[in-house]
Order: structure tokens, then sequence, then C-alpha cells
């Protein structure tokens, strides 16, 4: 059942991925298609969903490789949901309004903002072994949240591009763009801190005693 899912939703993960390129590729207002790339690779939704495209592609495919090894792990199942679920409740709370997607781009962004992050955190609840988790893994699982937020800044102070309205630091000022990143960090935290409570409540639960 879980290798059936998991390989349903990684072509779905996959397809999403492969459709937003292309619809990037394809829009004539796009810079060059090195810069077009940059800056596709540059958007938190887009490297979060390839994080869960890969988790979900490794068990499925061959769970004896190092892909899936390396995605069999609790720690790395619950960094990613942490991160494609933020992905998900900013999109909803802080751009879902902003812009008004048609077509094949509603398709491609409905599906990388709501239904791969439901996806993950269902194969999270529902597959991934509980009980392993410790209250620190949280605060790791922020340094690749750090380095993009270093990246982003580095990258739109040398080209003037933002992937986030609420990273333009050339109309909101730098104070202001570090305010919300704080803001995220923050709440990226949070999130953490429910998945390990989440995990260490199941935890305790799969190791109980059945009753005779």
């Amino acid at each position: 059942m879980a290798r059936l899912y998991r390989a349903a939703f990684a072509c779905v993960g996959w397809f999403a991925l492969i459709l937003q390129y292309v619809l990037a590729l394809i829009d004539e207002t796009q810079p060059s298609l090195g810069l077009m790339t940059l800056n596709y690779f540059s958007f938190f939704t887009i490297l979060s969903n390839i994080l869960v495209a890969l988790a979900l592609t490794g068990p499925a495919l061959s769970p004896g490789s190092r892909l899936g090894r390396w995605a069999a792990s609790e720690g790395v199942r619950a960094a990613v949901a942490m991160y494609i679920v933020v992905v998900g409740m900013t999109y909803h709370f802080l751009l879902a309004a902003t812009w008004n997607p048609q077509g094949w781009t509603l398709v491609g962004n409905n599906l990388l903002h709501y239904v791969m992050p439901i996806a993950f955190v269902v194969d999270w609840l529902a597959f991934t072994p509980k009980g392993r988790l410790r209250w620190i893994d949280p605060v790791k699982w922020l340094i690749p949240v750090l380095i993009y937020g270093a990246w982003t800044l580095l990258h739109g102070t040398l080209s003037g591009w933002w992937p986030y309205w609420f990273v333009d630091a050339d109309k909101l000022g730098l104070g202001t763009v570090m305010a919300y990143f704080a803001g995220l960090l923050v709440f990226f935290l949070i999130v953490g801190l429910i998945i390990v409570a989440i995990d260490r409540t199941f935890g305790r639960r799969d190791r109980r005693p059945l009753p005779a």
C-alpha cells in the first residue's frame, strides 16, 4: 500500500514540477533560458517539491538504493514534511490573493501548493515509523532554510529578481525583509515542533504492549 501510494504521488509531483518548468519556458516575458532556469530553482516551493518527489520516488522504486535509504530516514521525512507544510500554508495565507492563475498554470500551482503538501503529510502520518525524533531536530532542519534565505538575498541583490513579494528588499527594504524572514523561521520552528510532538505521541502509542 505504501509503495503504491508513494509511486502514484511521485508521478504527480514530478508532473507538476515539469509542468511548471515548461510553463516558465514558454513564457515570453521570461529572460534567457539560463536565467529562467536559475530563477525556477530559486523558488522554495520548487526546491521543497523536489525533495518531496525524491522522498516519494526512492522508497517506491528502489528502497535499497542510496536514494531509497536516504528517503526512508525518519528525520529526512519529517524535515521534508515541515518544509512542504510551510510551503502550502505560506502560499495560502501570503501569496494566493496576489495573483489569479488560469489553465495549466492553475493546475501546476494547485498541485505544488495544495495536493503535494497534503499527500506528503498523509504519507508521513500513515507510513513513516514514529518515535525517533528529538526536540532539537527542528532547529537542525532550519539550516537549509537559512541557506535559502542567504541565497535569496544574494541573488536578489545582484539580479533585482525576487521570488516572493515579502522578500523583495528593493521595494520593502532590508529591515522589513529580515523581519519577514525571522517570522518565517519562527513559523518553520513551530511546525517542526508540532511534527516532533506528533511523532513522539504516535511513538509512545506504537510502543505500548498489546493487551493479552
